[in-house]
């Protein structure tokens, strides 16, 4: 009878397995004939039944039907994860591509390039120098003395005594004029370094372009001549422009150069301050104690310098109000560009 028993269970397992599809099958394979409680189970409480000299005959064959049915549902677990895994790994070739991000030029970058090739077109070369500076070439070489009241219109950042992070790209200029023959025509991009509060306005950090000319015969007509010629190329031909005095420690003599703004087209708004005219750098003639330090006559050769600022010019070339979300890494806001 036992026998019958164990015959018919097996034939049961071998037409039950091969009809499991899927995870849930497997789990009511497993509740069925192998759990505690399953059919396999419970011919080991049929054995109780049995004469004692049948009884190691009988738990035998039990025993190996126990462990074939566990071989070849592991098998058949096995055969289904992979399945799953292959499915679940699969390309479909009918579904639409994903398209990859592309990253695009930073709007300050996008500012800063176009600002050099303005330059190098006019015959200017491009120079770049050292982002931690010695006191001379900061402040000394520029003619600013140990206890100038200028060195505080600029808050530095001290790396330790004698050593900075340079407050403007002027530094460059000295290095340049110390270091290359003339006529010398260069500008000098970079990123500069001043202790002021973080604002929508400013930052702790921002990007000048310094421009310098040392030659024979180098005037103030050439300095203006340039001036406009980048203004009305980077701005458009339509602007209105007009210099102003001003002082740099640098440069004499000194100026800021504004422009009509190209927001309001010169009718006043709140970024231009209602006067319709915006500032859009500083320069002048290379001061004659700058090129005394740089190895230069003052009697002989002459030259002009400017600055700007890219930062501040890219708030307004592209309409951010806030300075900070330049340097965010929004991906939202870089996307725009």
């Amino acid at each position: 009878m036992l026998d019958h028993s164990i015959t018919e269970l097996r034939d049961a397992i071998g037409r039950d397995l091969p009809s499991i599809a899927s995870p849930d099958d497997l789990e009511r394979f497993r509740i069925t004939y192998l759990s505690r409680s399953g059919r396999i189970a419970a011919l080991y409480d049929t054995l109780k039944s049995v004469p004692k000299e049948e009884k190691p005959r009988y738990g035998q064959l039990i025993n190996a039907l126990k462990q074939e049915t566990e071989q070849r549902f592991e098998e058949r677990k096995q055969e289904i994860e992979s399945r799953a895994t292959a499915a679940r790994d699969a390309v479909d070739i009918t579904m639409p591509g994903r398209m990859r991000d592309k990253g695009t030029r930073h709007p300050i970058t996008r500012t800063m390039d176009e600002m050099k090739s303005i330059f190098t077109s006019m015959g200017f070369g491009i120079v770049y120098g050292p982002e931690v500076e010695d006191d001379y070439h900061n402040f000394e070489a520029l003619n600013f003395a140990p206890h100038h009241p200028a060195r505080d219109m600029q808050d530095t950042f001290f790396v330790k005594d004698d050593l900075v992070l340079r407050t403007h790209t002027t530094p460059v200029q000295v290095r340049v004029m110390k270091d290359r023959p003339l006529p010398l025509r260069v500008i000098m991009p970079g990123r500069v370094y001043r202790n002021e509060a973080v604002s929508a306005r400013s930052n702790y950090f921002f990007h000048q372009v310094d421009g310098l000319y040392v030659d024979k015969h180098v005037t103030f007509a050439d300095l203006k001549g340039t001036l406009v010629t980048f203004a009305k190329n980077f701005y458009g031909s339509s602007i209105q422009y007009r210099f102003r005095p001003s002082y740099f420690p640098f440069t004499e003599p000194s100026l800021e150069m504004d422009i009509t703004c190209f927001l309001c087209a010169g009718k006043g708004c709140r970024i231009c301050k209602h006067s319709g005219w915006l500032e859009v750098l500083g320069a002048g003639m290379v001061h004659p104690n700058v090129l005394r330090n740089c190895g230069h006559d003052p009697e002989s050769v002459s030259g002009y310098a400017f600055g700007m600022g890219v930062d501040r010019i890219s708030l307004l070339r592209y309409g951010v109000d806030d300075i900070r979300i330049f340097f965010e890494n929004d991906i939202r806001f870089l996307n725009q560009f």
